[in-house]
């Protein structure tokens, strides 16, 4: 039998093709980070290696008797290769470049909720890898580089979709709101899934051609010239999302787009779902959901000590405010125009995240900074102070992941 064995083999590693592997990832707007290249290349390489090993296995597989595979096992298979996908990007643009300037945000009247549940910068996680604080229910997702930023790519799904991973299932309330930034590759659009108690959903759709709302009945709002049809694609935009008294509307980047006067169900949690592709996946960042959604009216007489706000936003670790934020600072300013005799201390807080020194400096900076804005929309400088207090003053547990988001934040503080 032995004399044998050896022609056998020779035979089949014969008949067994070489394949050249070429390990490639397109880059949004050319500014994919090669980190990401790096560890494709690394896989592939891993892959041919295990290749290799896997014929020499097989060939001392021929002479063992074959098992069934374990269903775990399969599992763990799937989560890994989850886990190793790189998705390939494709599209131009600038995927760091902001969705407008403040000053086009002037009419803007987005506010978030107040109490933050649940924010996602991805500062984190590590690129290649699932994020920790997600959930993946069905596809494949994984972290990835788009220019400076960490981004979340479902690529690999009918339907792929992810969900916050949160303590409880029902934590929406009757008033709450959802950021997110998408960017669109003329692929499948990300939609928004709102979950009931019972299951029953509704979905939110950005697209070129508008915002499609499916629920108990379904709406449509077309996308303004400027940022819909061709200039949609291969771009950032802003996603926002207010649900208060069975209302719903959907901004997209300055515009208001959709109003659902009754929305029929009372949402209960939420995920991001698509149809994802290795060459076009679904993409997004910076994802926020918050209950609390409130507006200060105008012509009211302000009584209140304080105006808490987390709807003020800055790129990571700077003093740059982001464009959507100007529907919080327009909410301050009308409340100072319609209390003429009002002045506050604009006051700067952060997480515990960097040390003291540093987060006392980016605070002020981030103060001065909001200060400074409010100015140049019209409020004089004498009714305003600014200060930064880094982390000396938390509101929420610096040891959570929601909590450290609830401590940063700006607050107004009446003087």
């Amino acid at each position: 039998m032995k004399k044998y064995i050896l022609p056998l083999v020779l035979f089949l590693l014969a008949f067994i093709p070489v394949r050249k592997s070429v390990a490639q990832v397109n880059n949004v707007g050319n500014t994919v980070q090669t980190d990401a290249s790096n560890q494709a290349n690394n896989n592939i390489n891993n892959s041919v290696n295990n290749g290799l090993n896997g014929v020499a296995n097989g060939v001392k597989g021929l002479f063992k008797k074959k098992q069934k595979p374990n269903p775990a096992d399969t599992a763990k298979t799937a989560q890994a290769n989850a886990a190793s996908a790189q998705p390939a990007v494709t599209g131009g643009g600038a995927p760091g470049a902001p969705f407008g300037s403040l000053a086009s945000y002037q009419n803007y009247d987005f506010v978030p909720g107040n109490n933050i549940l649940f924010e996602d910068e991805f500062t984190d996680d590590q690129s290649g890898e699932f994020p920790t604080h997600w959930t993946l229910r069905g596809g494949q997702a994984i972290l990835n580089m788009v220019g400076p930023d960490k981004a979340f790519f479902l690529t690999d799904g009918n339907y792929v979709h992810v969900a916050p991973l949160m303590k409880n299932k029902s934590y929406l309330t009757n008033s709450f709101s959802v950021e997110y930034d998408i960017y669109d590759d003329n692929g499948y659009p990300a939609m928004l899934v709102l979950y009931d108690a019972a299951g029953k959903f509704l979905t939110v759709t950005a697209k070129a051609g508008g915002v499609e709302y499916s629920g108990v009945s379904d709406f449509n709002g077309a996308m303004p010239a400027d940022i819909g049809g061709n200039n949609f694609a291969n771009k950032w935009h802003h996603i926002a999302v207010a649900f208060k008294n069975n209302q719903l509307k959907v901004y997209v980047d300055k515009y208001r787009v959709l109003l659902v006067p009754q929305v029929g169900i009372v949402p209960a949690n939420l995920e991001i779902e698509g149809i994802g592709g290795q060459d076009k996946p679904i993409i997004f960042k910076n994802f926020r959901v918050a209950d609390g959604v409130q507006m200060y009216m105008t012509g009211q007489t302000f009584t209140d000590a304080k105006i808490v706000t987390h709807g003020i936003n800055f790129d990571v670790d700077k003093t740059t405010i982001k464009p959507e934020s100007m529907g919080t600072l327009n909410m301050i300013v009308n409340v100072m125009k319609s209390n003429p005799g009002l002045k506050f201390e604009v006051d700067g807080h952060t997480d515990n995240t960097g040390t003291d020194a540093h987060n006392m400096t980016l605070s002020q900076q981030r103060a001065d900074a909001v200060k400074a804005q409010l100015i140049t929309m019209g409020i004089d400088a004498s009714r305003l102070t600014s200060k930064g207090f880094g982390d000396t003053k938390p509101i929420a547990d610096n040891s959570t992941f929601d909590g450290k988001a609830n401590n940063r934040r700006v607050e107004f503080v009446k003087i």
